[in-house]
């Protein structure tokens, strides 16, 4: 039944995509072939980003991240193809085609040096033993419609995406094998992205970074990664910009549902005087969002110029982002979204709420990053080369909001007494700031003595300064302050170094890899000492992480691998700030191992990875309350993450392929000891546990994208995900909670994200006229049976009246929604 319904759905819309586009375009080339094929480096590895272009042609294409590359809609005649790639010399040959055509290109690393020698430090390569996804520009193109990076990234292995807003614009979260983004290492050309403190990725602040970005690789596990935070479920590689031999612009423009409107261009010089470019991108996004006055105004830009010698590229990047975001992070409370009676019950948004029913127009996320990177590659002799980075980031941003009723005594006031009567409470609005700076440098040198072997000596050294502070902006009755009154100030200050070596040993057909890196952690912080004062202190960190694998392939297409990684990653800032040295928590350790098949052929290529992840203490909520009297993270000794993934995709003819991938796993802590405050008597109830699930870990996960090509130049996807059931707690869910509901009897409150499958379809339509080098049209139709689901929430159990109470929170996505977009490139 499932084969004949989708078949009836591919050919319905086969047919509506054709006579869509046959109105729109009545006239198409006839006699019209292509020429496809690999580019390749000596060692036989596909080089991605690689041009070929047709010489008095303004037809190019880019090759991805296999190496491949297609030219469309070709007369039969005879053309000349220069294939060029930074650090490779160029080459020409000449074909005469009669039908499609298949040309490959082996480039000989000469002239330039590659500016991916700093990407490359912090990647795994083809035959890696690392479980690892790559994306190409134009993967990340097809469905760049102005959402965040995570949402580009959902249909990659374990992954796992959500959005406060709903809508895939603004705060957004990711997932990689249920770790969150405070244990997934993200890099931008190999320098860390992560924040220093929270340890998280806030993609908000790097509005439309993908149409900037070249290529990126998605690690699973430890991985490869050496720079920043240590990688406790995925790293995210990106690399931006890279060179580009011919001029070009693009215009690109998106508008959808709730309001939401993307406008992006980009320019580029392409190769001036065979050493110089200059590349640019300015971007604005809007969007009102799914649930109420989950606002989003976001820009950006980004500018580089680099530089190619003979023997070195220099290269500078600058880009910033502003993000001014209506506050939705605390999400929808479950007896609202469970309520019918209650309108727009799903979207109800009770954040800045007024005494008086209304809003405070205000409640919003302010914040400005800015970014200089300065990239050095240099080919020092046919064995050896260098690269290294200086960057810098600068962000400065507040949040604002409003607190009904707030006691003045919170905020290190004394009550004054107007007419006889003290003001000890208020309506008030504050801020609160965060001013930071980032600033270090990255190195790696590439010794390569043969083509069997190879070492990377590299590291890093990185400083931050976070100054974080608070300001009472506005009083509704005189509580004796002045204008912008200061009512807390915190400065940190973290050192982060680290070195590594690396080596690969190839034989004919054995790879054999090791890592080995040492790396020292310095914060600097205000927070509690054992007397329970507030006083600056500090903290140094020491951890070793090697790293060893193999890998041995069959043929040239297949091979099988195996791997061990360690991994060390310290507590973030709340578990600092808020502990004394003696409730403080300990850095987590994890042992991962890794093992797997891959093939790579012309009608299938996939692969299966086998991964055991082994944590030994692990921060997670326990509900238990510190010295301090906060509910912080704490460790727990055991606990693991073990299971199979598959991703494939399946050429089934020449015009429809498939691309799936699964993930079934289980994710457990052993003897988990949960605790609950007991609101009757303010005693703290324990909870124990032999084997519990840990939270937001389901235990499977499988992705589709159905894709056709009726016509040249046109696709229509159905792209489907399935998300299993996730728990908001550690507990599995043992103590649900029954709620009286006006307009309802009751309903049952359990401490879970119930499981949910969501489908979309993705169209574009791409062409040329003339004076335009291509005309793209698309259409995104998310969620296209309206699923109601929510991706993403948390719990906050307790005991009152004698009885487990759940408050639990959730954070609905959007149902049927759709962006279009129109992009003209010249």
């Amino acid at each position: 039944m499932g084969r004949w319904f989708n078949y009836f759905i591919i050919k319905i819309l086969k047919n509506l995509f054709a006579a869509l586009f046959a109105l729109l375009l009545p006239v198409l080339a006839s006699a019209q072939f292509s020429i496809s094929g690999k580019v390749t480096n000596q060692a036989g590895d596909g080089l991605p980003g690689a041009t070929i272009s047709l010489t008095g042609s303004s037809l190019s294409a880019i090759t991805n991240s296999d190496g491949i590359y297609q030219l469309k809609g070709l007369q039969p005649e005879t053309y000349v193809l220069k294939a060029s790639y930074v650090g490779y010399s160029t080459i020409t040959k000449t074909v005469t085609i009669r039908n499609d055509k298949t040309v490959n290109f082996l480039l000989q690393a000469a002239t330039f040096t590659t500016e991916e020698v700093s990407v490359n430090a912090t990647r795994a390569s083809k035959n890696s033993p690392t479980a690892y996804t790559n994306l190409s520009k134009k993967d990340l193109e097809k469905n760049n419609f102005g959402q965040d990076l995570p949402y580009l990234l959902d249909q990659t292995p374990s992954v796992v995406v959500s959005s406060d807003g709903g809508t895939g614009i603004g705060y957004t979260g990711i997932r990689i094998r249920g770790s969150d983004a405070t244990r997934v290492n993200v890099t931008i050309n190999g320098i860390p992205y992560n924040d220093s403190e929270s340890q998280g990725s806030y993609f908000v602040d790097l509005p439309d970074i993908a149409s900037t970005i070249n290529n990126i690789q998605v690690q699973r596990g430890v991985g490869t990664s050496t720079n920043g935070a240590g990688a406790f479920g995925g790293s995210i590689n990106i690399q931006t910009t890279t060179r580009r031999d011919t001029a070009y612009a693009d215009i690109s423009n998106s508008a959808g549902s709730y309001g939401t409107v993307k406008n992006t261009i980009n320019l580029g010089t392409g190769l001036l005087g065979d050493h110089f470019s200059i590349d640019g991108r300015l971007s604005r996004i809007r969007s009102d969002g799914y649930i109420d006055r989950a606002s989003s105004h976001l820009k950006s830009f980004f500018v580089s110029g680099a530089y190619y010698g003979k023997n070195s590229t220099l290269r500078a990047n600058i880009f910033s982002g502003y993000e001014r975001t209506y506050q939705a992070w605390n999400g929808i409370p479950d007896y609202i979204i469970s309520d019918k009676s209650i309108p727009n019950h799903r979207r109800y948004n009770e954040l800045g709420i007024l005494p008086d029913g209304s809003y405070y127009p205000d409640q919003v996320d302010d914040y400005l990053q800015s970014h200089y990177q300065l990239l050095y590659d240099q080919k020092l002799s046919d064995k050896l080369a260098f690269s290294g980075a200086l960057h810098y980031t600068k962000g400065k941003g507040y949040y604002e909001e409003f607190k009904a009723d707030a006691d003045v005594e919170d905020y290190g006031l004394t009550p004054v007494v107007i007419g006889g009567t003290a003001i000890t409470n208020t309506d008030l609005a504050r801020r609160r700031w965060l001013d930071n700076d980032f600033y270090g440098i990255t190195y790696a040198l590439k010794y390569t003595p043969d083509k069997t072997l190879n070492f990377t000596l590299g590291g890093a050294y990185n400083e931050y300064k976070g100054a974080h502070f608070g300001n009472i902006i506005y009083t509704k009755e005189s509580a004796g302050i002045g204008p912008n009154y200061e009512y807390y100030r915190d400065d940190a200050k973290k050192n982060d170094f680290n070195t590594f070596v690396r080596g690969e040993y190839r034989s004919d057909n054995v790879l054999v890899y090791a890592d080995m890196q040492y790396r020292h952690v310095y914060y600097s912080f205000l927070g509690y000492d054992r007397n329970l004062n507030n006083v600056q202190q500090n903290s140094s960190l020491n951890f070793f992480n090697p790293k060893v694998g193999i890998t041995y392939e069959l043929n040239e297409r297949n091979n099988i691998y195996a791997s061990f990684a360690v991994g060390n990653h310290e507590p973030n800032r709340d578990d600092y700030t808020n502990s004394t040295p003696q409730s403080r928590p300990k850095a987590e350790n994890l042992k991962d191992f890794e093992a797997g098949y891959r093939t790579s052929g012309s009608v299938f290529r996939g692969g299966i990875n086998l991964f055991y992840m082994l944590y030994k203490n692990q921060l997670i909520l326990t509900g238990q309350l510190n010295d301090v009297g906060s509910q912080i993270r704490q460790n727990v000794k055991d606990s693991y993450r073990a299971g199979i993934e598959f991703d494939g995709a399946l050429k089934i003819s020449r015009s429809l392929l498939w691309a799936a991938n699964a993930t079934l796993s289980t994710n457990k802590i052993k003897n988990y000891r949960q605790f609950l405050i007991n609101y009757d008597d303010n005693s703290v109830v324990e909870q124990d546990f032999d084997k519990t699930n840990i939270a937001y870990s389901p235990s499977f996960i499988a992705s589709s994208t159905v894709s056709y090509s009726p016509i040249k130049g046109g696709e229509i996807a159905f792209i489907s995900k399935y998300v299993g059931k996730q728990y908001l707690d550690n507990t599995s869910n043992t103590n649900p909670t029954e709620y009286p509901v006006v307009g309802n009897s009751s309903f049952i409150v359990n401490r879970q994200l119930d499981a949910y499958f969501v489908n979309n379809i993705r169209m574009r339509y791409d062409f040329s006229i003339k004076g335009i080098k291509k005309i793209g049209l698309g259409l995104l139709i998310n969620n296209i049976f309206s699923q109601e689901y929510e991706a993403n929430g948390a719990s906050y159990p307790d005991i009152e009246g004698g009885q487990v109470v759940n408050y639990n929170y959730y954070f609905p996505q959007a149902t049927r929604n759709f962006l279009a977009s129109v992009t003209l490139s010249f």
